[in-house]
């Protein structure tokens, strides 16, 4: 249950409304990694951490995401009410002068974002500086509890950075005020999720991720988990054999770091072959590839079989009169016999029950021929 109260986390003052800078404060809101992202991520590994019950580790952190994910929603409010703030009185003649101001800005930011005015009415939106509205694709919620304290803390240096470079943008104190106050809480931040991984045992108990899947389980491919490969032309030309990754134990404590100087290839290029004749992979007269159905199960029956040449069985439904449908398996039964009949692309009707039987081609290219080959 989440509850609120009417005050900000931080008062948000704004000198002088400016609408081009309104924009720039967008991105910490609906950034990659603006305040809307890390909000969202937080809440979604807390909602589904699992084992924390009896655990009480996990219940820890569990706990500090969701008290990080609730904080993360009053720095979106205070963005929200910087942008509102900032687009205080916004006009046509306003941009102009802030663009003009700034020849700088004008050329990188091209002004005020139109959709300030058009679209939200002088609010702010879940949208980055550039107007590409805000995704979900940009949360991490793996499910791995070592892997999203990593994630998280890199999620979190990069918005701190970003509110940084967005500090410097601006000489308005009041804005300074309420950014400095965002910094200092996300210092914090970054730093909770590494001290998060040392509550878990650290780096040799986490790593590597997954931890149970260590070198040692990975049979004759062991001799590549701590080597460095470096791939420069010439090994004289790089430096990289001499950092840290090269060299010494490795962080999880369980192998030693080496150095490959020269790369090698143990493998063959691959050559696919010519796309089936409907993809218009070629010009005319150019080789094509053959299509093949999967093949039949071993023993040649039941809804494998169906499957394997192609059939898609629909679910039947009970008849008008409450008669029950044929159940999957004597639907399955009957649909070699279907599929063998059945023109291909098209729906045939078996005589039990009147279930609809699917008959589809199976995109598999496995030859290539010259006249386009046959199809089975």
């Amino acid at each position: 249950m989440f509850v609120r109260n009417k005050q900000l986390q931080y008062p948000v003052r704004v000198d002088k409304p400016d609408p081009v800078f309104a924009k720039q404060v967008q991105e910490l809101i609906g950034g990659v990694y603006g305040e809307f992202t890390v909000m969202a991520q937080y809440l979604a590994q807390g909602w589904s951490l699992r084992g924390a019950e009896g655990n009480p580790k996990l219940t820890m952190i569990k706990d500090m995401l969701l008290d990080t994910a609730a904080e993360e929603i009053m720095h979106v409010e205070m963005l929200a009410t910087m942008v509102g703030m900032l687009l205080n009185g916004a006009s046509p003649e306003q941009q102009a002068e802030g663009a003009s101001s700034n020849p700088a800005v004008a050329a990188v930011m091209g002004g005020m974002n139109p959709q300030h005015l058009i679209v939200s009415g002088l609010g702010a939106m879940y949208a980055d500086s550039n107007g590409n509205p805000w995704s979900g694709s940009y949360v991490t919620a793996g499910g791995n509890v070592a892997a999203d304290m990593y994630t998280d803390a890199i999620y979190e240096m990069q918005g701190r950075l970003q509110t940084s470079r967005v500090y410097e943008m601006t000489d308005d104190p009041g804005i300074r005020d309420t950014l400095s106050f965002m910094l200092a809480r996300d210092l914090l931040h970054q730093q909770q999720f590494l001290a998060a991984v040392e509550e878990l045992g650290g780096p040799t108990a986490v790593l590597p991720i997954p931890a149970q899947l260590t070198a040692d389980k990975l049979g004759d491919k062991a001799q590549y988990a701590y080597a460095f490969m470096s791939y420069a032309q010439d090994p004289a030309d790089t430096t990289a054999g001499q950092g840290r990754w090269a060299n010494g134990p490795s962080l999880d404590g369980k192998g030693q770091y080496s150095y490959i100087a020269e790369p090698f290839a143990l493998g063959m290029e691959a050559n696919l072959p010519p796309a089936p004749a409907k993809i218009f992979g070629g010009l005319p007269g150019d080789p094509v590839g053959q299509i093949q159905m999967p093949r039949q199960a071993a023993d040649g029956s039941g809804a494998s079989a169906s499957a394997a040449k192609g059939a898609s069985v629909k679910q039947p439904v009970a008849s008008a009169s409450g008669t029950p449908a044929p159940s999957a398996t004597s639907m399955a039964s009957g649909a070699s016999d279907a599929a063998a009949t059945a023109p291909k692309g098209q729906m045939d009707k078996t005589s039990a029950g009147d279930p609809y039987v699917e008959v589809r081609e199976s995109p598999l290219i496995v030859d290539e021929t010259r006249d386009g080959g046959s199809r089975s």
